[in-house]
């Protein structure tokens, strides 16, 4: 026998309508094309002499301009006008109209008006609205509900009827003529109300069967020019199914309405209304039960958002706990496990399991860990990103019969991408006893209606007792577990990118170190036979070439004690840099020049620094300005605005610098230690005139900074002068210089020249505009100026050397004539092409024309 017969019943498509209301069918053209049989004692019209008629000459031209000037209102499919009071014959008699599509019809259902005219109905249904309230329970809203309507409809009983996800449904109030209580709390099968049903219950919210013993009346003619029976899914006086008339005579019911109760969009239940005795309630009427019942629906709406709110809030307050544990550094584990009763309080439960990174922690009733591996797996493959619950865990994992006592239901709460992590909350087995309005097993028999699924006889009270399910889950608590899940994920993805980070820089640092141990000992054996071979080429005795040896030895020890100690205080920058280009190079540290204040940095940073300075030093010595005799190594340290350090790193008068073809080990070293550890700055550049290298380490990485002291200060303001003419008649420079000229192998070669005559650095510029923006932020000792610079001259940049007491010589191709003589200050001139005996001779000049500082 086929059980599901009556879900496919054309309950829609039965071919009559109630006797109360009679139905014409229109075409486009507004001709009838069917019509009830029983129009003729509703309209006073035979259902023969209409068919055929258009509708303006079957009725009055009030009614009909009535009905076309509505129309509109049909522009939403599955509209319907509601019209009242309507005059459609010459009788002076009202109706109440409901015109609807069905297809290509347009249908036409009249209800003649019963009770006295002129009432308002609405002033009997605001005061039943005005006393739902939502401050108490769902039962007391749904009380209140079921009381108003009753005292509106007359009706012996109203249900307030809760699908349930199952689709079976219980009564959750009941109001009675009798104050008896009959059905309250009991539950019906899904299959008292078939899948067809619920879904024109979506469609047509109202529903009226004013008698169960009317036999209705017939549609004439009875199919469509298709040959298919007319739609009715939309008509208020559409007859009923046989199989539903014969539930309500079980029941006992003569009349019954239903309203639908709709929540976001779906089916959430029906106020089912029956009575004893043939009961017809008005279309107008019905239109007001209908409001009364969207009022109901937003009360449900309202008291369901105060519900979630709270869940929101007590969520949120979850979150902060649950953040403080986790910003004490304890794990995740211990922090869920330490708020687990917190939670308890947001969403109940007996246990809790976390499984994460395939690790198993419990708490309170839950299975065990072999038992919820299983359960991990079903997840894995039968859930989605989403939370997932359910209160019979044993239908969809049937492996859970065996633990079902301690986890007869789940909610899941995914915490993490594949493979997944996942929080669930356990509620443990409880045997309920449920109570069914009759034995919900129909017998399958014979019954008036044919062979198929009968109607149960009986509602008395059916008891049965339910195991292997634990409490449902709440849509609460289902919403509070989806911002739990939100605030995980977040939790989670922080701490797994963190634990990442720091995995990948754990191994960076490991393959740097070993890297780094591979090269150094390569170094230090060949720096060995360097200082072997160093020493002994410099010393003519055993005794000297051991002690400049052991020396030597002991100052790259002392590099590699700061390198590989594990707790220091903050150290000096400085120092370390010394200490670096002491132990392999002490004959040439008079060629090291360190400008700026001492900068302290700390123990992380030391570290670092000593690789990047012992890379820097150790390539100056063997491929840079250290190499030779005569170049030299700046390194200039300043403070940013940030509270940061600026290292200029300067190799000056070396050989000539070439970048490297390949980019070793040590490259690495000096470019990405500083941004990868410290997170700061490092930039190499492969300049002609030395190699220059630019770091910044960022004020994390600092310590302190200490500056020149006055006293200090005043005794370098007393250094004998940058550019001097010694007793022997030579020159002596010492300092910073600078170049003005355009043409740069010029401007190269007095460059060159400077330093040849002892110039510590030489900084060369093209255009008036750039000396006076370098000259902004640094001193210069003395300098060459050409005086035509094309389209302008080098006058400023000179009055301003002169005026700070700088000895100028002016580079022209005219001489020594009147006009410089007038137009600049008083300065050295020498002729181009000069050579280095004439550009010193100039120097000479220029250094007796600086004014003294008195002057």
């Amino acid at each position: 026998m086929d059980l599901t017969n009556c879900d496919r019943e054309p309950i829609h498509q039965l071919g009559r309508v109630q006797s109360y209301g009679a139905l014409l069918a229109l075409s486009s053209d507004w001709i009838v094309q069917h019509a009830s049989e029983n129009l003729e004692s509703i309209l006073g019209i035979a259902a023969e002499d209409a068919i055929g008629a258009p509708l303006r000459g079957l009725i009055v031209s009030d009614g009909y301009e009535r009905i076309r000037q509505n129309m509109r209102l049909l522009d939403e499919p599955g509209g319907a006008i509601r019209l009242f009071n309507v005059a459609m014959r010459a009788n002076g008699r009202a109706f109440d109209v409901s015109v609807h599509g069905s297809g290509n019809l347009l249908i036409v259902e009249f209800e003649p008006k019963s009770g006295p005219r002129g009432r308002d109905v609405m002033s009997d249904v605001y005061p039943q609205i005005s006393a739902l309230k939502r401050d108490g329970d769902l039962a007391a809203l749904a009380m209140a509900a079921a009381r108003g309507l009753q005292e509106l409809s007359g009706f012996d009983s109203v249900m307030v009827y809760q699908f349930q996800p199952d689709q079976s449904g219980k009564v959750i109030a009941e109001r009675r003529k009798d104050s008896q209580s009959v059905y309250d709390g009991l539950m019906f099968p899904a299959s008292d109300i078939p899948a067809q049903a619920r879904k024109l219950y979506t469609r047509s919210l109202l529903r009226l069967i004013a008698d169960v013993d009317d036999p209705g009346s017939a549609i004439s003619p009875g199919t469509t020019l298709d040959g298919e029976p007319l739609d009715l899914s939309l008509a208020v006086t559409r007859a009923v199914s046989p199989i539903h008339i014969e539930y309500l005579k079980n029941m006992g019911v003569g009349a019954s309405m239903s309203v639908s109760i709709m929540k976001d969009g779906e089916l959430w239940g029906l106020f089912a209304c029956h009575n004893h005795t043939p009961l017809y309630i008005d279309y107008e009427r019905r239109t007001a039960f209908e409001m009364f019942a969207h009022m109901f629906s937003y009360e449900l709406s309202r008291f369901e958002d105060e519900l979630r709110k709270r869940a929101v809030e007590d969520t949120s307050r979850l979150q902060t706990r649950l953040m403080g544990y986790m910003a004490d550094g304890r794990p995740m584990a211990e922090s869920l496990l330490s708020v687990s009763e917190d939670i308890g309080s947001v969403i109940a439960h007996d246990g809790l399991v976390l499984y994460e990174d395939e690790t198993f922690h419990a708490t309170g009733l839950a299975p065990t860990e072999e038992e919820f591996r299983a359960i991990a797996q079903f997840l894995d493959r039968s859930i989605g990103e989403e939370v997932y619950a359910t209160d019979r865990l044993e239908k969809v994992f049937p492996r859970a019969r065996d633990f079902g006592g301690r986890a007869a239901g789940i909610l899941a709460i995914p915490i993490s991408k594949r493979p997944r992590d996942y929080l669930v909350f356990v509620r443990r087995q409880i045997e309920e006893t449920v109570s069914w309005a009759g034995d919900p097993r129909k017998p399958v028999t014979a019954g008036p209606n044919g062979e198929r699924l009968t109607p149960r006889k009986s509602f008395e009270v059916w008891r049965e007792t339910v195991s292997g399910r634990s409490i449902p889950w709440a849509p609460q608590e289902m919403h509070s577990a989806e911002r739990l899940r939100m605030i995980l994920l977040e939790v989670f993805l922080k701490m797994t990118d963190a634990a990442n980070d720091e995995r990948e820089r754990n191994q960076q640092q490991q393959q740097l170190l070993i890297s780094e141990l591979n090269h150094r000992v390569r170094n230090i054996l060949n720096l060995m036979r360097g200082l072997l071979a160093q020493s002994r080429a410099s010393t003519s005795t055993l005794e000297e070439f051991t002690a400049n040896l052991d020396g030597r030895i002991q100052a790259l020890g002392r590099a590699h004690d700061q390198l590989t100690a594990e707790q220091y205080e903050p150290a000096s920058l400085t120092s370390l840099i010394e200490c670096e280009f002491e132990a392999y190079a002490d004959h040439k540290m008079d060629r090291v020049i360190i400008d700026g204040p001492e900068v302290f940095v700390n123990s992380k940073a030391f570290t670092t620094m000593a690789l990047v300075l012992h890379e820097m030093a150790t390539n100056s010595i063997k491929y840079g300005a250290l190499c030779d005799k005569s170049g030299r190594v700046e390194v200039k340290v300043a403070e940013d605005s940030s509270g940061g350090v600026l290292i200029d790193w300067l190799e000056r008068g070396g050989p000539p610098v070439t970048p490297p073809k390949r980019r070793g080990f040590g490259s690495m070293i000096i470019e990405g230690s500083i941004p990868h550890e410290l997170r700061g700055d490092a930039k190499v550049c492969y300049k002609m005139t030395g190699l220059e290298a630019h770091f910044r380490l960022p004020p994390t990485a600092i310590s302190s900074i200490r500056y020149q002291a006055e006293g200090e200060a005043a005794a370098a303001a007393t250094q004998e002068p940058a550019a001097v003419v010694e007793a022997d008649g030579s020159l002596g420079l010492k300092g910073q210089g600078l170049v003005l000229e355009d043409t740069l192998i010029i401007a190269m070669d007095a460059a060159g020249i400077l330093e040849d005559l002892g110039a510590s650095d030489v900084k060369i510029t093209s255009s008036v505009t750039a000396a006076m923006t370098w000259l902004d932020d640094n001193n210069v000792d003395f300098a060459v100026l050409d005086v035509n610079l094309g389209d302008e001259q080098s006058l400023p940049v000179a009055e301003r050397l002169y005026k700070a007491g700088v000895p100028i010589i002016l580079a022209t191709g005219y001489g020594e004539i009147e006009e410089l003589a007038q137009t600049y200050p008083p300065c050295g001139v020498v002729q181009k092409p000069f050579s280095a005996s004439s550009l010193e001779t100039a120097l000479k000049k220029a250094i007796s024309k600086v004014p003294t500082k008195e002057g």
